[in-house]
């Protein structure tokens, strides 16, 4: 009788301290960002689509923080956004009172080699992403194919910026991978500079358009038929193109369908917030939190929507840390050996 009523003590008791502490916990995030402030990084420079969304963001985050932090945008540019997660990694402060909104190059550059990337993308916090992006092999109405199938017998040309630009290794990728006749022609200053010699006749199409960035700078291009949308490529097919194949259905055997998948990842990450390693749990929790609640906010996404960002595919920060775990730890090395060739072709 008295261990039973000993056992019952103890149980009330840890009953009594669990509904005591949950409300200490949820006090203590609130106590440690009320009148602080916190620093957003972007990695790239001023006027871009991952600044404008950075600074739409912001107001809407601090006020699904609790304790209502200030939040201030800096920007940190340089080396393709490699500049930014190397300071989060090995200087920002690992308090919670830093957070970044990263290229999504960045999360793979150790993967592809890159020995300008000094941190260890398993050991961030990933916080989550408003979006994720889909790559369209996309030609100008004009072009005589119809369909991926023609460009296996008939070359097209693809108009690109650099031989190691983001255009130019999904070319490459879905060379590698589907046998498709894309002949690069580089040198373009920018995207809209291709869409223009599109336009004029000069080629015949661009590797890879985003979704997004086709229906934010050409609204009227595929209303009007203007261009022809051959192949997708993503991890997950754009709801919005259900006729568009996707490369992952296409490849031929599952080492190229694993390597479309690897080279398709930061497509997934779409435009990644996180946090440093070693910030304290319940801090990374209250964040993720606070972002996605902003993501959901529909004043923040009618500002987004005025702005012409994507905000319709939110993914958590659990399905970005397990998205960059998977990849990391299950991609066979020689598919990141072929990964790294296509990426580095003059390496």
């Amino acid at each position: 009788m008295q261990v039973r009523s000993t056992f019952r003590m103890l149980s009330l008791l840890m009953v009594a301290v669990a509904l005591a502490s949950s409300p200490a916990d949820a006090q203590s995030i609130a106590d440690f960002y009320k009148g602080k402030t916190i620093t957003l990084i972007v990695s790239s420079a001023p006027g871009g689509g991952y600044d404008a969304l950075s600074r739409t963001v912001a107001p809407h985050l601090s006020r699904h923080i609790p304790g209502n932090p200030n939040v201030v945008v800096r920007n940190m540019s340089g080396a393709g956004g490699i500049v930014a997660v190397n300071h989060l990694f090995n200087v920002a402060a690992k308090d919670g009172t830093v957070i970044a909104n990263v290229q999504n190059n960045t999360p793979f550059e150790p993967l592809f080699g890159t020995k300008e990337a000094m941190y260890d993308p398993l050991k961030f916090n990933w916080l989550g992403t408003p979006s994720i992006e889909t790559a369209l092999l996309t030609v100008w109405h004009q072009t005589p194919v119809t369909s991926w199938q023609d460009v296996l017998t008939r070359e097209i040309t693809m108009g690109s910026s650099g031989v190691n630009s983001t255009p130019s290794f999904y070319g490459r990728l879905l060379i590698e991978t589907l046998a498709l006749k894309l002949k690069l022609i580089v040198g373009y200053e920018s995207q809209s500079r291709v869409f223009l010699a599109m336009e004029r006749g000069e080629v015949d199409g661009y590797p890879s358009v985003f979704y997004s960035a086709l229906t934010s700078t050409r609204p009227s291009w595929l209303p009007e038929k203007k261009v022809k949308l051959l192949v997708q490529v993503g991890l997950e097919k754009e709801p919005n193109l259900p006729d568009v194949p996707s490369a992952l259905d296409l490849a031929k055997n599952a080492r190229d369908r694993s390597l479309i998948e690897v080279g398709a990842a930061p497509l997934g990450t779409g435009r990644p917030f996180l946090m440093p390693p070693g910030v304290p749990a319940e801090r990374v929790a209250a964040m993720r939190k606070a972002l996605s609640d902003t993501f959901r906010d529909p004043a923040f996404v009618e500002e987004a929507k005025k702005r012409q960002l994507d905000v319709a595919s939110q993914r958590s920060g659990e399905e970005l840390q397990a998205l960059v775990q998977r990849i990391y730890t299950k991609t066979e090395p020689d598919v990141i050996a072929r990964l790294r060739k296509i990426m580095n072709p003059g390496g």
